[in-house]
């Protein structure tokens, strides 16, 4: 799938205005997986993105915007041919969303050959943060590794004896259950890989239920996390072995768990329940727009817009100079979600990490409750020290 959307004239098309199909300013491409089972995850990426530009007025730093979306399918090699047009053929100025770590790694030789800024919002696999780490390559979301190192540290904070580890059989989950045994010092039960498309658990939880840990750690993306956590309960495991998860029970995903979702843990730099009233806003705004809850995918690339923002608005509009557009991306000071946010050395975020419940709402409605603030402060991620960038 490709679709430009002008966002220029956004304001004036809400009017009821029709704009002039003018060339823009600043062209993006977003390029996110928008099919297949884990689609949701894709969406609320670029539904975030387009939230922060109708809130800009259908603009980045003052200059209209256009936006070109490509699906990537969740296939590496969609990914690649889809740079290769958004760059070579839509000529765009930059490239954001890039939601899986496999995809992301594939594309490693494409960016490097090109001073085209790419900003990923969701995707953070640990070798971009290290010894591959590139000047035109930006992470707005985090490395892989880390909200499951702090929730690690959490459970081990918490004296949990003995785990059973879940996740998908891809870079970006290994790079999960990587970064919690970095940080948890106690027995590792089951340590479980399952194929990306799987959404039958029924042999696994069987396993997990007679290794008899104390909690269990998951990661899942999508329709694969509301699987699991339907499942997990209808198990009878949720009120035997306490669920944790990092980076899965998230946004519209939440609801369709229903009843089952209550009670797990999760850790991340941003969830609803951030209460700082810009988070409190946005949460607002999504929800009415989109009429469900924005998961932190959907954060980050609000977030991602509102840099390229700051960064196009230090260049006064001219994006032309590739290499200086990527240092005012560097630089660029804007207001996040989450709070305090810098970029390292290595262009991955420095941020703090928090756990939070999945508790019932006066409504009934799920809602994310801060149980422990700052399980991290103010963290890089674990390679930082790899990547030869100052």
């Amino acid at each position: 799938m490709r679709t430009k959307f002008k966002l220029a004239a956004l304001a004036l098309t809400l009017a009821g205005t029709l704009p002039a199909l003018a060339a823009a300013d600043v062209k993006v491409g977003f390029m996110a997986t928008l099919s297949g089972p884990s689609a949701a995850v894709g969406q609320d990426q670029l539904d975030g993105f387009q939230l922060a530009l109708e809130q800009l007025g259908g603009k980045l730093g003052g200059v209209p915007a256009t936006l070109v979306v490509e699906d990537d399918h969740q296939k590496p090699d969609t990914a690649l041919t889809g740079a290769a047009r958004l760059i070579e053929r839509e000529n765009v100025d930059v490239i954001a969303g890039l939601t899986f770590a496999h995809v992301l790694m594939a594309l490693q030789p494409k960016i490097a050959e090109t001073d085209v800024p790419f900003i990923g919002t969701v995707a953070g696999p640990s070798p971009t943060a290290g010894k591959l780490c590139k000047p035109n390559l930006f992470i707005t979301s985090w490395q892989s590794d880390t909200p499951a190192e702090a929730m690690g540290k959490y459970l081990q904070d918490q004296g949990v004896k003995r785990v059973s580890l879940l996740t998908p059989n891809f870079v970006g989950g290994k790079d999960k259950l990587a970064g919690f045994k970095k940080t948890y010092k106690g027995e590792v039960a089951d340590e479980i890989y399952t194929p990306l498309n799987q959404l039958d658990f029924s042999a696994e939880l069987t396993q997990v239920s007679s290794s008899k840990p104390d909690a269990v750690f998951m990661f899942y993306p999508g329709a694969l996390a509301i699987s699991f956590v339907r499942q997990y309960r209808q198990a009878g495991l949720a009120d035997k072995y306490p669920l944790y998860s990092a980076n899965s029970i998230e946004g519209a995903g939440v609801a369709a768990m229903g009843e089952a979702v209550f009670g797990s843990k999760v850790v991340d730099t941003w969830t609803p329940g951030i209460e700082t009233q810009r988070s409190k806003d946005f949460v607002a705004a999504y929800e009415k727009k989109y009429n469900r809850l924005p998961s932190a995918y959907a954060a980050f690339s609000y977030d991602a817009a509102m840099l390229l923002d700051a960064a196009v608005a230090s260049m006064k509009g001219d994006v032309s100079d590739k290499k200086a557009f990527n240092a005012a991306i560097k630089n660029a000071k804007f207001e996040s979600l989450r709070g305090d946010f810098r970029f390292g050395n290595n262009n991955y975020p420095v941020q703090s990490y928090h756990v939070f419940e999945i508790v019932k709402g006066d409504d009934g409605k799920a809602r994310f409750k801060t149980i422990a603030k700052d399980v991290l402060k103010d963290q890089a991620d674990s390679y930082a020290a790899e990547c030869a960038m100052s």
